[in-house]
């Protein structure tokens, strides 16, 4: 994990996480105990790989298979995603942010093999353990289908220059913004997928 500088991230998600997690439609539903319709929204999980024996990645999305975290298919949109365990279980993730949860409440006893996810600038599925994924929270001027999702990019400098010409929200990269896959936590997630994570975090 880096060296961190700048604004703490309680205090990012104290100024930009409740506006970015209310009225998010397709991954995120209501938040929890707050349905509106007697508690018919689905309940927080804790997600398992969906597919099996899976020697290697990255991997060829099977057709019609759908995201591990949020239900959808995986290639329906913009941002896909796949991540594989030791013994060979892997899951497919329809964008960053469903990653981005499944990496911090799924509990399979196999450690992580791999990761990809998609490059926002050119299309490639990269490697997510060494991307730089920026954290921005602005939904309606990101006017993603699934929400809100970070941008996942190859290169720390493309992943700059994105943010630099990101002007909805004053951020800057000295202040968190722009993190790798480690340094996803809960937290963090609940500016993305909020009523997606489970009530405590997975032991």
């Amino acid at each position: 994990m880096t060296e961190r500088e700048g604004v703490d991230r309680r205090g990012l998600l104290g100024a930009l996480g409740a506006g970015a997690a209310a009225g998010i439609a397709g991954c995120l539903g209501g938040q929890p105990g707050d349905s509106g319709n007697d508690n018919d929204d689905p309940p927080a999980q804790v997600y398992e790989p969906s597919l099996e024996d899976v020697p290697d990645g990255p991997f060829e999305f099977p057709e019609g298979h759908r995201c591990a975290v949020c239900g959808m298919p995986a290639t329906k949109y913009f941002g896909k995603g796949q991540l594989v365990h030791e013994n060979g279980l892997a899951a497919v993730f329809d964008s960053p942010g469903c990653l981005f949860a499944y990496t911090v409440s799924s509990t399979p006893d196999s450690p992580v093999a791999g990761a990809w996810t998609t490059d926002y600038e050119t299309a490639d599925l990269i490697d997510a353990t060494e991307a730089h994924f920026v954290l921005i929270t602005d939904k309606e001027a990101a006017e993603d289908p699934m929400g809100i999702d970070p941008r996942p990019y190859a290169d720390r400098e493309h992943a700059v220059a994105f943010l630099e010409g990101w002007e909805a929200e004053d951020l800057s990269p000295d202040e968190d913004i722009i993190v790798g896959l480690d340094d996803v936590d809960l937290e963090l997630v609940s500016i993305y997928r909020g009523t997606r994570l489970p009530d405590e975090p997975p032991e």
